[in-house]
């Protein structure tokens, strides 16, 4: 693998490597290893650390340095090599890469990771090939740990970057945000996305004396559906409505004839940056209070929005100039490792196109793969420009 990775000149090469490589979340080992063999000889320093117990852990990371000259800009790539589990029915195995198609109808490259997103990682390590030193200083923040609990992940990275003093100007993550074509859409900002847990206490009781007995569904129906009777917001210039969603009701109760004694529920908020996960919990928590319910919450991130401006704009200008396409500045989707990110500095995501990632045969266009080098290569020469 050494000699494939240091000889590899092209894109596809280096995505092959690490598609190559197992790494379900949470992953270490191997494809860190991959990823090392291809930034050492580029005069990067790698620094490597593995923390985290299981259920979440171990995690590893990666940080990847190599200082420009003093006082110069400061630009960071950012991503995961952990990717999720492939699931059966693939046509050719999920790590054993594999190309299809003509030059005429274009090949792509099948295995897991190849869009989410070890194909951007590829293309960000040929991008930097051509990058001189002079040009200004240069990091790469990959992380084991996106698409699974991100508990000892970037946090982690963030944490250490912190002590050493390491501190971006801009950040690019390589998510695939692409729709129906490369470049298409970039994501400017995120909506924050917070967990809850209602349980509501009763007391059991035969159902043919409901006098005896306090039924906690009653109670946490009328909860549920006073909180889906709320309109959090319309929306924002740059962010769609936040929305409440109940994703579970539970009361564990076998019998026909028995009022249970507790009944549970799980609502998921997507939110915009009009809110916080904590202004959330507060609103909920009285809600439920009213009905007799107790709540836990989990804030897995707060929304956060990359005003469009300079940063954007050379992204925008980069895209525009390889594929001749207007980009749609977006915040759409899910939660990546931007919401932690965004702590460090200004941060936005591009990658590559985005429809059969978690899907069974996920595949990248070499085509695709070659301009996103071109495009990342553009995006780093212009911020470490500023």
């Amino acid at each position: 693998m050494t000699q494939l990775v240091r000889a590899a000149a092209d894109v596809a090469d280096l995505a092959e490597a690490l598609i190559a490589c197992p790494s379900v979340t949470p992953a270490t080992g191997m494809v860190f290893d991959c990823l090392e063999e291809m930034l050492s000889p580029l005069g990067f320093a790698v620094h490597r650390f593995v923390t985290g117990t299981a259920p979440d852990g171990p995690v590893e990371n990666l940080l990847a340095v190599r200082h420009g000259p003093e006082g110069s800009r400061h630009f960071s790539f950012a991503g995961h090599v952990d990717v999720v589990p492939p699931g059966d029915g693939w046509t050719s195995g999920p790590f054993a890469p594999q190309r299809r198609g003509t030059p005429e109808t274009g090949e792509l490259i099948y295995g897991r990771g190849a869009v989410d997103m070890k194909g951007s990682i590829a293309a960000m390590v040929a991008a930097l090939r051509d990058i001189p030193v002079e040009a200004g200083t240069i990091s790469l923040i990959i992380t084991g740990d996106e698409e699974g609990a991100a508990t000892y992940g970037t946090v982690a990275l963030i944490d250490y970057m912190r002590v050493e003093g390491i501190a971006p100007d801009l950040i690019l993550v390589g998510e695939p945000t692409s729709v129906h074509r490369l470049g298409d859409m970039i994501k400017v900002g995120r909506r924050g996305s917070v967990n809850m847990w209602i349980e509501v206490e009763g007391s059991q009781g035969h159902v043919a004396y409901p006098h005896l007995a306090d039924n906690p569904i009653t109670k946490l129906v009328a909860c549920l559906a006073e909180l889906k009777g709320i309109v959090l917001d319309t929306g924002t210039d740059w962010f769609q409505a936040s929305n409440l969603e109940v994703t579970d009701v539970s009361c564990g109760n076998p019998a026909t004839n028995v009022i249970p004694a507790k009944a549970a529920a799980r609502i998921s908020i997507r939110f915009n940056d009009l809110h916080t996960g904590h202004s959330l919990t507060e609103m909920v928590t009285g809600i439920a209070a009213r009905h007799g319910a107790s709540v836990r919450s989990v804030i897995s991130g707060e929304a956060f929005l990359t005003p469009p401006g300079d940063f954007s704009a050379m992204v925008v200008d980069a895209i525009r100039a390889e594929t001749g396409i207007d980009t749609e500045i977006s915040t759409s989707g899910g939660t990546s490792d931007a919401r932690f990110l965004k702590a460090l500095a200004p941060v936005i995501e591009f990658g590559l196109c985005n429809a059969t990632m978690h899907k069974r045969d996920e595949a990248v266009a070499i085509a695709d793969l070659e301009a996103l080098v071109r495009i990342y290569a553009r995006i780093t020469r212009a911020a470490l420009a500023g």
